[in-house]
């Protein structure tokens, strides 16, 4: 899966042995049970990063201060979803550019430990499973199902030969390269797909690259993520008696290096609960013991992450930009954050924390650190207060953001059967009768996925809510309008329900009598967004009224600098926000524990206006308005 973590791996304290020069090697030593860096014995401490969450800018930046933090390796998820956006298009530009970043970790002097999947986990949209796979209704995913593996050979065919030629032992820096992720959490238990993965990756990666496998140290879980052929580690946190967990990997790896792929330096946010911190004194005296144990029995090699899920063991979090957060189920369904901060070493803007020094100052006793100082936080700007002002209510701009018009339909469809990945769908129909007293507006069980924003005669009535409130009561007369506004919060990302399916999954009833004659607008609000809409729209007279989902805007310029900062939004409910086009992510303040949003200095402009689109979901403020500051807001408390 994924949380913030530590990756560390230790494989130390036996005499080294001079490798050819010629001969660069990664391999497993089951004599003396520890890695073999061009035959020398080896041990690496490691920290998670992902790409897909830090701006591209600042990937170097990140970078360069896990190096000074005495790190020699990074952990690198590959979510496959972010590279093919629908079946045979890739993306590897810009920010999607993972070469680069895998160059770039290389520029630096790190090595990396690579997790393409095809599952990550992550508590990324979907596990980074790309949704266009849930077209196919009948697919059954991370199984021997033909129809899934076919998709997962033609990503691989793309994606590992960027791959292979950065292999250690090509002359790259990448040390080992995970198949799937925490398999055994799964319910499939599908031996014959990882059989079929690890054909492939040998395929097309070759016989010299150690492949491995991470799953907890559950013994059923140890039994259906593990393959042989496929090296298996474990993971666990900073509370768990390391014996016993390391016992467990035994039990499965007699011999080699004990590793425990991720050991979690925080802990991940839910909406609408307490945010999550880790104590730095704790997480330290935790690395210092596994240091101390691996330096001197066998070799220990740890690494961070969670032993529950999900999680995800991360050195630098960074932020869920967009629509990339994923959730979990747990009894419930639990949206992930936008930040995804996870009170990790690095902060959601790459700033040190207390916590990293004290990670530092632990691994200064074990080896020396880089040579420098640790480069300091980048500079944040408080930009103050921007007035809004109300552009449209959604309904009213359908044709801008649908163009190509609704699609008719007797019962509603889901965002799949829409091929819809990501956003927002409206549902529309008439009442088909008068209903002249309070009458039951509802839903099946589980079929409003994720909320659904309700309008009659475009007036916002309330909303429904997966695992909530699936009930509302209405009044109107025969042919008035009703309109719901479905929003995908996040695609599970972990467990056996990765087959998360969004929109309305039923049909809904009122007073238990089945609503039909739907027209659906898949609506592609980010393409008209980032093509300037609706700041270079001519003026739109809206009604007065703030509640119900409606577009807000307004521009600010900064005193000629481009700095990071965190915009929060008081007063307002839920929704989304852009500037200059790029998407911040998802708010909602009235739930929390999330009160700012990140937003890197790399997307504003200096020296001229920054265009700012609100989407309030629920209801403005009665004076619309933002407020930039130096500092995020975490936790609704504070």
């Amino acid at each position: 899966m994924g949380l913030p973590a530590l990756a560390l791996l230790l494989a130390a304290g036996l005499p080294h042995t001079q490798a050819s020069p010629s001969a660069r090697s990664f391999q497993l030593d089951y004599e003396h049970n520890c890695f073999r860096k061009d035959g020398a014995s080896f041990r690496y401490i490691s920290g998670s990063i992902h790409y897909a969450r830090v701006p591209r800018p600042a990937w170097r930046d990140r970078l360069l201060k896990m190096y000074m933090s005495g790190l020699s390796t990074v952990q690198v998820y590959i979510p496959w979803n972010y590279h093919e956006t629908l079946p045979g298009v890739y993306d590897f530009t810009g920010n999607r550019d993972v070469e680069a970043f895998l160059d770039l970790t290389a520029e630096l002097g790190l090595l990396v430990i690579l997790r393409p999947g095809p599952y990550i986990c992550a508590e990324w949209e979907m596990g980074g499973l790309p949704a266009w796979l849930l077209w196919k209704p009948d697919i059954i995913l991370r199984t021997s199902n033909p129809a899934y593996l076919a998709a997962v050979d033609s990503w691989l065919h793309i994606l590992l030969p960027k791959i292979k030629p950065r292999l250690y032992h090509q002359g790259g820096n990448i040390i080992s390269v995970q198949v799937e992720n925490e398999y055994g959490s799964y319910y499939a238990c599908d031996y014959g797909y990882l059989r079929h993965l690890l054909g492939s990756f040998r395929a097309l990666l070759g016989s010299e690259v150690l492949l491995f496998t991470t799953d907890s140290t559950q013994a059923e879980e140890l039994r259906c993520g593990t393959l042989q052929g496929l090296y298996a580690t474990v993971d666990f946190g900073p509370g768990s008696n390391v014996t016993e967990a390391f016992g467990a990997q035994r039990r499965v790896e007699p011999k080699g290096p004990l590793v425990n792929s991720e050991y979690y330096t925080g802990w991940l946010d839910y909406w609408g609960e307490a945010h999550a911190s880790t104590s730095a004194a704790w997480v330290a005296r935790g690395l210092e013991d596994m240091l101390r144990l691996g330096a001197s029995v066998n070799m220990q090699v740890v690494g961070w992450q969670r032993a529950q899920p999900p999680g995800e063991y991360m050195f630098h979090g960074g932020t869920n930009f967009a629509y990339w957060s994923g959730a979990d189920y747990k009894d419930q369904y639990k949206p992930v954050t936008t930040s995804y901060d996870y009170d990790a070493p690095l902060s959601e803007a790459g700033d040190p924390t207390e916590k990293l020094f004290a990670i530092r100052t632990v691994i200064s006793k074990f080896q020396p650190l880089p040579a420098g100082p640790m480069p300091p936080a980048t500079p944040k700007y408080a930009y103050g207060s921007v007035a809004l002002r109300k552009y449209a209510d959604l309904l009213d701009v359908l044709d801008v953001l649908c163009p190509s018009g609704p699609i008719q339909s007797q019962f509603p469809l889901t965002f799949e059967a829409l091929k819809q990945a990501h956003g927002f769908v409206v549902y529309h129909t008439q009442l088909p009768w008068d209903v002249p007293d309070p009458a039951t507006l509802g839903a099946p069980p589980h079929s409003i996925c994720d909320r659904g924003y309700v309008m009659l005669q475009k007036d916002y009535q309330g909303t429904l809510e997966r695992d909530r409130n699936t009930t509302l009561h209405v009044t109107g007369r025969a042919g008035d309008t009703l309109d719901i506004l479905l929003e995908n919060m996040g695609r599970i990302s972990f467990g056996a329900n990765t087959s998360d399916f969004k929109g309305l999954l039923g049909n809904l009833s009122l007073n238990f009598r089945p609503l039909s004659n739907w027209l659906i607008y898949p609506l592609a609000i980010d393409t008209a967004v980032q093509q300037g809409w609706p700041h270079t729209a001519l003026p739109k007279s809206s009604s007065g009224g703030r509640v119900g989902p409606a577009f807000y805007t307004g521009t600010f310029e900064t005193p000629g600098i481009a700095w990071d900062t965190f915009v929060k939004l008081p007063g307002w409910s839920k929704g989304l926000l852009w500037i200059n086009g790029f998407n911040l992510g998802r708010y909602w303040t009235c739930r929390g524990p999330q009160q700012t949003l990140f937003v890197p200095g790399s997307v504003l402009h200096a020296g001229r206006p920054n265009n700012i689109t609100v989407l309030e979901l629920e209801g403005a403020p009665p004076t619309p308005l933002l407020l930039f500051l130096d500092r995020p807001l975490y936790n609704r408390t504070l």
